[in-house]
């Protein structure tokens, strides 16, 4: 098989040396002198860079000889939950309910700050406001199983309904009482080889999968929630663990055909073309002007790429199957690496791992 297409020299020397976060899964850098390959964002002092030889997965730099940093651990997916602290995490899983101190984590051997820096850099919020939210979470729930508002605060660690009321606004955007018929799409981060991605589903259906660092996220979040006039609250679903499963065996090369339910509000153009998409073959690819012909509408092409980038079912609704006439690779929300990366898995020219 042939490997992945690695960037220019010169690009990579660049990107290692500026620890460029968009390059992560792109290559590893593998130290000459010292026999160590890491990420290329790895916080280590940097060696001169003819030290240096780059390989576009951690098998090939394992391959030759070299060994993983202990720093950076790029043997691990981006995002996974490191050994130390998966203990704690199941902890909050099993009580989310519970009000959590930075006693109760010294008492656990674990650093508040290191729990800290860790949550701040994967969830983008402290470890207290994460275990907050998911109290939260569980408060809704009661609320809506037919609670009221002022035992839901109590349960939950509130000493005045107002504190609580205005926690909440401040985490899903409105009131509880306002809140009790939403719809609740639980939200999760799961990692792959490729960096973390966002899930999002009810027990019954996915609504979201994006790579965490996609610069729409924000956006596709808050359509999800007009659209919807749901709320989004941390935590995992049947859907969303099943997601993470199957998304795990595509990029082992084990899947090709997703068997998740989804959901994805749309404009009635927008369905159709995601419709499209979905007929794509696993290891093909259709341009864009193939799509607005199949939707019978072939001077949309245009419209067509707008609607190919707001989907937000990243793999499972495959839009990076999609691309130009030329057959360049164009436009892809998770960056397009990604693209490449993804359409040389289906096309078995590499596994991703």
């Amino acid at each position: 098989m042939d490997g992945p297409t690695l960037p220019a020299r010169d690009i990579m020397v660049e990107a290692f040396l500026d620890r460029d976060s968009s390059f992560e899964g792109v290559f590893f850098t593998a130290v000459l002198t010292t026999g160590i390959f890491c990420r290329p964002t790895c916080g280590a002092r940097k060696p001169h860079p003819e030290h240096v030889s780059f390989y576009p997965s951690a098998r090939d730099a394992l391959q030759a000889g070299f060994r993983p940093c202990m720093r950076c651990r790029p043997l691990e997916p981006r995002g996974a939950t490191p050994v130390w602290l998966r203990g704690l995490i199941r902890e909050v899983e099993a009580q989310p309910e519970r009000k959590w101190t930075d006693g109760d984590l010294r008492s656990r051997g674990l650093s508040p700050d290191r729990v800290r820096r860790w949550f701040q850099t994967q969830h983008g919020m402290t470890f207290h406001a994460y275990s907050r939210a998911r109290r939260l979470g569980v408060a809704l729930g009661q609320i809506q199983r037919g609670d009221n508002v002022t035992q839901a605060a109590f349960a939950h660690g509130y000493d005045s309904l107002s504190g609580f009321n205005d926690a909440f606004r401040q985490l899903l955007g409105t009131s509880p009482g306002a809140a009790r018929d939403s719809a609740v799409v639980k939200v999760n981060r799961i990692p792959t080889p490729l960096g973390p991605m966002i899930v999002g589903g009810t027990e019954e259906a996915l609504y979201i999968l994006e790579f965490s660092d996609r610069r729409m996220l924000e956006t596709q979040l808050e359509r999800l929630q007009r659209r919807l006039g749901c709320v989004l609250v941390p935590g995992e679903t049947a859907a969303t663990r099943t997601t993470e499963e199957q998304v795990a065996a595509y990029f082992e090369g084990r899947l090709r055909e997703f068997s998740i339910p989804t959901e994805s509000p749309g404009t009635e153009f927008q369905q159709a073309v995601w419709e499209r998409l979905r007929e794509i073959p696993y290891g093909r690819t259709a341009s864009y002007g193939e799509i607005a012909r199949r939707i019978g509408q072939p001077a949309a092409v245009r419209a067509v790429a707008r609607a190919n980038g707001d989907n937000r079912i990243a793999i499972i609704i495959p839009c990076h199957r999609v691309i130009g006439s030329d057959g360049k690779l164009t436009g892809y929300g998770g960056g397009l690496w990604r693209k490449q990366r993804l359409l040389e898995l289906e096309a078995g020219q590499t596994v991703i791992a």
